[in-house]
């Protein structure tokens, strides 16, 4: 896959998730959905949040850093977008259950902080 076709699918398919998302969060109630509008919502701003952080941080690292190789800077961009939306995501769902404090943000970002490093150690060392 060519940078080319990899930028536009992944625009388009965020663009999608946001739509989706968009779509979702205008037409279900929260106090009178179950739990599949609950997993619609979420999965539905977990994907809209991994694309639009895989691109920005794409851009970031290949456009604003310089960096050479463009294989290496979508693959980091992608796993840190990934980490980025579940924090963002484990938050919400901790804010809806009343257990948003800062110890479980800390947990929560000290968690996330080792599975990368450990991810980082592995890439490297096959």
């Amino acid at each position: 896959m060519t940078l080319k076709s990899y930028l536009i699918i992944m625009i388009i398919m965020s663009l999608l998730c946001w739509a989706c998302w968009t779509y979702i969060f205008f037409t279900i109630d929260p106090e009178t959905t179950n739990t599949i509008g609950f997993v619609l919502f979420y999965l539905s701003l977990f994907l809209s949040l991994s694309g639009s952080a895989a691109l920005v941080g794409f851009l970031i690292r290949f456009v604003g850093l310089r960096q050479a190789l463009a294989f290496r800077s979508a693959k980091e961009a992608f796993r840190q977008s990934f980490l980025f939306a579940a924090l963002v995501i484990v938050s919400l769902m901790l804010l809806s259950r009343g257990l948003f404090t800062w110890l479980n943000v800390m947990l929560l970002v000290v968690g996330l902080s080792v599975l990368e490093f450990f991810l980082i150690s592995y890439e490297r060392n096959p």
